[in-house]
This record gives structure tokens, C-alpha cells and sequence, in this order.
């Protein structure tokens, strides 16, 4: 017997198969491998996620800097407290020049200490910040001259930093001064951006004077710089010199390139090349003259043979000759270059040695004769007073 239909029921279609979902009947129509289409959905997801992370960054970097405005600023000027805004110090990486204020050109860090029983005074240079560059690179090789308005041509030079704006120097010089000179002598500090090639460029200078400071005690200070002045200008000259090395065969040659910025009164400029071993003279040249100019050309060269075991024991002094108002040949200026050089020629010295069988060139500043003589311990020469001096 059969059973009776249900008259409400629908009756399915022949040769179909009912799956629950709208999904899974779009995926069966899909003519597509299963993995496929996995494949397509983890990089569709893949993307929106990305998207959705971008956005998240862009609003939330929108939103901080936003925040510093709404916040209230706090100054000094706001501290409910005892402490006064004059007493305050603000930190070196705080102090920046105002683009409407007069421009800055760094400060300088030394200290003072003076010694009553020896009558010398100690300036010892530390660091100097936030210099100026001079040129288009946006960066300096600065170092410090230091002398003393009563001591001409007394001077004292740091080496030269490379690549940078804020030196630490951490040298120390002595200048003798009597007690009764104190009061009239000012302290002078220069700084320069080292140029080989050309003169070089003042970055600030400072004047002291000792009179105004207690040097009763030792002092350690920071001071503004001011602006460059002209002290570069007032020179006796400058020499320009080639120096290579070879370690091999000890060959030591000096090239002798130009002078510049000599008086104009001085006639037949030379310049003698003398080679000292263990303080003593040991070898000595000189180039030909030259007539009638203030900037002589010479491009002489010289070689001198210093074994490698030797070449930290000699001291090579290049000194520059004329006939000056007495019609004899007086030294104009000297340079000195060694391993007991500072400066400017230790730095010449110690770049010859580091890059031995190349020339390395550089300008040198004249100095007084008489200084680089008492620097290398040598004695003026005793000279013969001529018939009717």
C-alpha cells in the first residue's frame, strides 16, 4: 500500500543537488580549480588589509602632529616656582640664532689659569660648538690660533679637525707674561677653515682681555664669537711647498712652489732649505733669487736622503731671504716642519708620511724668525757690525 502524497510539499527537480549557502553555489559555478581560487582570496585579502594599515598611518601621523598645537606651550617664563629665568642656562643644543636676530658664528670653550712664580699664563683650548661653514659644502676643517696683543708674531696653532663644525681641540699653551703687563694685554683667538690650496677662510675670533678677568683662580669658560675680522691679512707672507717621501730609499724631496703676500721693499726673495738632525744642522740648499716681485715663482726642487729610522729625529726649516733697507739678505719669515712641529705643519708632516711616494702640497704661513729659532733651540748667528752701522 502506498502512502499518501503531502499536497503542500514541492517536488524536487531530477538531477539536481540542493547545497545550503549563496557562497558555496557561486564558488561551483566558478569554473576554476579549488586552490586557484584560495589563491586569488589570500591576495585580494593580502591587499585590503595593506590598504586598510595605510590609511590607519596617514590619520594617526595627521593626528600627533595636530597634537602639539592644542597642547599649551611651556616656557621658563610659566615655572611657578623659586628658581628665576636668568638662572637658567639653556644647553648647547637648544641655542640656535633667530633668522631676524644678528648672526651667530659659535662659541668657544677655554680656560684661564695664570702662575705668579713662573709669570706664565696657561690657556688651555677645550672645544668650540656651532660654528658657521664658509663654504658651499655646509661642513669646515677648522683649528684655533691663539696669541697675545703684546707678543707679536707669537702664536700658537691646534691641528686641523676634519669634517666638522664643533672641534674638540683639548690643547694647552703658555705665553710668558710679566704681572705689570696683565692689565694691557688682550687674549686673541682665531678661528679658520683650513684651505691647502688657498688662504685660508676666518670662521670667528675672540678678544680677551686679561685685565677684566680674575686669573686669581682657574677659570673655565664659555664665550661668544664674533665676527671674522682682518687678522688673516696682516701677515709677513705665506710659502707654498710640495714634500714626498719615499720609505724605500729614504727619499725626502722638497719642491719649493711660490711665496706670496711678501713686502713689497723686500728685493731678490730666496728661500734656504735647511735639514736638521737631532736639533743640529745637518744639510742645507737654497733657490736662485728672484727680482722685482712680492709673489716670487720658484718650482725648485730638492731631495735629501733620511733613512726611515731617522725621519722622526729631523726638523726641516724653510726660510724665506731678502734685501731689505740695509742692502744685505735678512730672513723674511720661517716655517718649520717635523715631528716637533704643531699646526698646520705637523699636519703637513704626518700626511706626507701617511700617504708615502705621493707629493702632498700646502700653503704655510711665514712665521717670525726669531720665534721658530727659540721653538728649535738654535742661536742668531753673531753677525760683524758693517763699517759706518
Amino acid at each position: 500500500m502506498g502512502h499518501p502524497s503531502d499536497p503542500y510539499s514541492t517536488p524536487a527537480p531530477v538531477g539536481t543537488t540542493a547545497e545550503p549557502g549563496l557562497i558555496p553555489d557561486l564558488i561551483a559555478r566558478i569554473p576554476w580549480p579549488r586552490w586557484a581560487i584560495v589563491t586569488v582570496a589570500a591576495v585580494v585579502g593580502v591587499l585590503v588589509v595593506s590598504c586598510l594599515l595605510c590609511v590607519l598611518c596617514y590619520c594617526c601621523r595627521r593626528h600627533r602632529r595636530r597634537e602639539p598645537r592644542d597642547k599649551e606651550a611651556v616656557g621658563l617664563g610659566s615655572a611657578r616656582s623659586s628658581t628665576t629665568t636668568h638662572l637658567v642656562q639653556p644647553e648647547l643644543g637648544n641655542v640656535e640664532s633667530s633668522p631676524e636676530g644678528p648672526p651667530q658664528w659659535g662659541r668657544l670653550q677655554l680656560s684661564l689659569q695664570y702662575d705668579a712664580g713662573s709669570q706664565q699664563i696657561r690657556v688651555g683650548l677645550k672645544q668650540a660648538v656651532d660654528l658657521r661653514a664658509r663654504g658651499p659644502s655646509g661642513t669646515a676643517d677648522p683649528y684655533a690660533c691663539v696669541s697675545l696683543s703684546t707678543q707679536a708674531g707669537h702664536r700658537h696653532e691646534t691641528k686641523v679637525h676634519r669634517g666638522t663644525l664643533s672641534p674638540m681641540f683639548d690643547e694647552t699653551c703658555h705665553f710668558h707674561v710679566p704681572p705689570a703687563e696683565l692689565p694691557r694685554t688682550t687674549l686673541q683667538v682665531q678661528l679658520l677653515d683650513f684651505r691647502r690650496f688657498s688662504r685660508h677662510e676666518p670662521l670667528g675670533e675672540l678678544s680677551l682681555p686679561l685685565g677684566a678677568v680674575d686669573l686669581r683662580h682657574v677659570l673655565e669658560l664659555w664665550h661668544q664669537l664674533g665676527p671674522p675680522g682682518t687678522t688673516e691679512a696682516e701677515q709677513t707672507g705665506e710659502l707654498c711647498l710640495s714634500l714626498q717621501y719615499v720609505p724605500g730609499s729614504g727619499r725626502l724631496t722638497v719642491v719649493v712652489l711660490e711665496a706670496r703676500g711678501l713686502s713689497p721693499g723686500l728685493a731678490e726673495p730666496y728661500v734656504k732649505v735647511q735639514l736638521m738632525l737631532n736639533r743640529r744642522k745637518w744639510k742645507k740648499r737654497k733657490t736662485s733669487a728672484r727680482k722685482g716681485t712680492a709673489a716670487p715663482y720658484f718650482n725648485e726642487a730638492f731631495a735629501f736622503f733620511v733613512p726611515f729610522s731617522q725621519i722622526q729625529n729631523v726638523d726641516l726649516v724653510l726660510a724665506v731671504w731678502a734685501r731689505g733697507l740695509r742692502l744685505r739678505a735678512e730672513p723674511v719669515g720661517k716655517v718649520t716642519l717635523g715631528a716637533r712641529a704643531s699646526g698646520q705643519p705637523l699636519q703637513h708632516w704626518a700626511d706626507m708620511l701617511a700617504h708615502a711616494r705621493r707629493p702632498v702640497t700646502q700653503w704655510h704661513r711665514l712665521r717670525p724668525p726669531r720665534e721658530v729659532d727659540q721653538a728649535l733651540a738654535l742661536q742668531p748667528r753673531l753677525r760683524l757690525p758693517l763699517p759706518g752701522s
